[in-house]
């Protein structure tokens, strides 16, 4: 029994929208019709776009890449972890998608969840039911739900995966946290500032006008980015938008450019080990998941590959899975590059000689998680005073800019 999402006609004349399952398009007409409903369109739940790939712009999110129109990352959340829950509670895996898609109030995941419950009840595999939604369920999800089922672990596999989502959307939300003051401030601020650029400022100047006497440097070049500001504005804003705009297509279009950006950002001081923590981390986590799913490593990297952003750290884990593929140790492959943090590069070689890789990489991805997580509140607090002080000292030079031809004014007269 397939899922069908339908438009419909009700008595009243009015536009219906909802889900039903049926065996045919038809059966699923004939059921709206025994409603009192009569049928505009009627078409099966499904996501795959014809190639059989995602369609949209991908973006990242937390540990998985999805694309286009997906799941959010609370969604996801909570629909891995009430199937987990109920599944291992002893209830049939299709009863138990009945009633996450029963429980849940987003119209999107009862479509979801109805859907991929008809193809387990047509004798799909769960990790085949998830192919056919891949915005929804990424590669990195897919890929270890089907090494649940293949090791009869998939009670075990849908609990981890609820977890590591749970924590990527908290990480995710105390970042947020932490940057809401510091943005808050950063545009208030400026507003501040602009107000004072393009009407204080000129209504000050209006005072020293019919004064033929040369003003105080300071003043002159105040009046003059006032000046610019007030007739230029449009231009300023506009021209920040292509900026962006511009800056961001050549980014996705052009791989040389992108790889030289990225290989500037890990030089960068700070920003340089923020990006190689929350890239290292993620790839952990990934070859964590997958190899304690018993993924082999080979194709545990290979999907690990698409978590991690950084063109240098991706092509580095490409060279150092070929080392791997020639009989070379995961640790010491991964210290060839010199991109990944020495305590991550110990634990992988720890864990292979000790028999405990899987452990090992899980320790490693907490690491640089909590490293990651630390580094950024500490960037946060940072920018409070140093914003404050920035912005006081622009301020103060507004001030100044105004007052010293007032304290020069009897000179000015003269």
């Amino acid at each position: 029994m397939a899922a069908f999402e339908y438009t419909a006609l009700n008595a009243k004349g009015k536009n219906e929208k909802g889900l039903i399952e049926a065996e045919t398009p038809r059966q699923a007409r004939a059921l709206l019709r025994e409603r009192g409903l009569m049928a505009t369109e009627v078409k099966e739940v499904a996501e795959r776009s014809r190639a059989g790939t995602p369609s949209g712009a991908v973006r990242s999110d937390g540990l998985f890449k999805r694309s286009g129109s997906s799941l959010s990352s609370a969604e996801l959340a909570l629909f891995t972890r009430q199937l987990a829950t109920l599944f291992r509670s002893g209830l049939p895996l299709d009863e138990a998608l009945t009633v996450v898609a029963q429980q849940s109030e987003s119209a999107k995941v009862q479509r979801i969840t109805l859907g991929i419950r008809s193809r387990v009840t047509e004798g799909d595999s769960l990790a085949s039911a998830l192919e056919q939604f891949p915005n929804a369920f990424p590669i990195l999800f897919r890929s270890t739900v089907e090494a649940g089922e293949q090791a009869g672990k998939l009670d075990h596999v849908l609990e981890r995966l609820a977890d590591y989502v749970e924590r990527s959307q908290e990480m995710a939300a105390k970042v947020t946290q932490a940057a809401i003051y510091p943005i808050i401030m950063l545009v208030v601020a400026t507003g501040v500032v602009m107000g004072m650029m393009t009407y204080v400022v000129p209504q000050v100047v209006e005072v020293f006008e019919g004064i033929n006497a040369e003003l105080p440097l300071l003043t002159r070049g105040m009046i003059g980015l006032s000046d610019f500001l007030r007739k230029a504005w449009p231009l300023i804003i506009f021209g920040g938008i292509a900026g962006v705009w511009l800056f961001r297509r050549r980014l996705s279009n052009n791989e040389a450019f992108r790889r030289s950006w990225h290989q500037r950002q890990l030089k960068w001081p700070v920003i340089g080990r923020l990006v190689r923590g929350a890239n290292t981390g993620r790839f952990m986590r990934t070859l964590g998941i997958l190899f304690g799913s018993g993924v082999p490593i080979l194709e545990a990297m290979r999907i690990g590959t698409q978590v991690v952003e950084n063109l240098p750290m991706r092509e580095a884990i490409e060279d150092a899975a070929k080392r791997v593929r020639e009989g070379a140790g995961l640790g010491r492959s991964l210290a060839a590059s010199k991109l990944f943090p020495p305590i991550v590069v110990h634990l992988v070689s720890s864990g292979e000689s000790s028999g405990r890789l899987g452990e090992m990489l899980e320790r490693a991805a907490d690491n640089q998680e909590k490293e990651v997580e630390l580094r950024i509140g500490v960037l946060m607090k940072l920018m409070e005073p140093v914003m404050t002080v920035v912005m006081g000292g622009i301020v103060l030079m507004i001030v100044l800019a105004i007052l010293l031809p007032i304290f020069d004014l009897n000179t000015l007269v003269k």
